[in-house]
């Protein structure tokens, strides 16, 4: 499977191990990988430019959650593709995610799945 050329994807997980291993991840796998670890940094980050992919973890600062970030992405690309991530999440936050079109993970993920999920929202026009 190739990854579409210059796919651009902004990774948010307050974990350094979990946030460097997507990173790796995704740079072997061929995409233009921007990693932060707070929201603050992802709204930097969005500031700048848009990302086709959001990966973001729900749990953040106490301030701002998942739903931000990805609320910001939209705001700045309607198009992006977004997933949550999270080791926990109640019907509620599958709710709201399904109602948004968000694609949920729940932590420990597995590679495979991570990277079918991804190239499968990366092959979406």
């Amino acid at each position: 499977m190739t990854t579409p050329a210059r796919f651009s994807v902004l990774v948010v997980d307050d974990e350094p191990s979990v946030l460097v291993t997507y990173l790796l991840i995704l740079q072997q796998q061929g995409y233009d990988v921007t990693a932060v670890a707070t929201s603050a940094e992802a709204l930097q980050a969005l500031s700048r430019r848009s990302f086709r992919l959001l990966l973001c973890d729900l749990s953040l600062e106490r301030q701002q959650d998942g739903f931000e970030v990805i609320a910001a992405a939209r705001a700045r690309c309607p198009a992006t593709r977004c997933v949550l991530l999270t080791g926990f999440a109640g019907k509620d936050v599958g709710d709201r995610a399904l109602q948004q079109g968000v694609t949920v993970l729940f932590k420990p993920i597995e590679i495979e799945e991570f990277l079918r999920i991804i190239a499968r929202l990366a092959q979406e026009k």
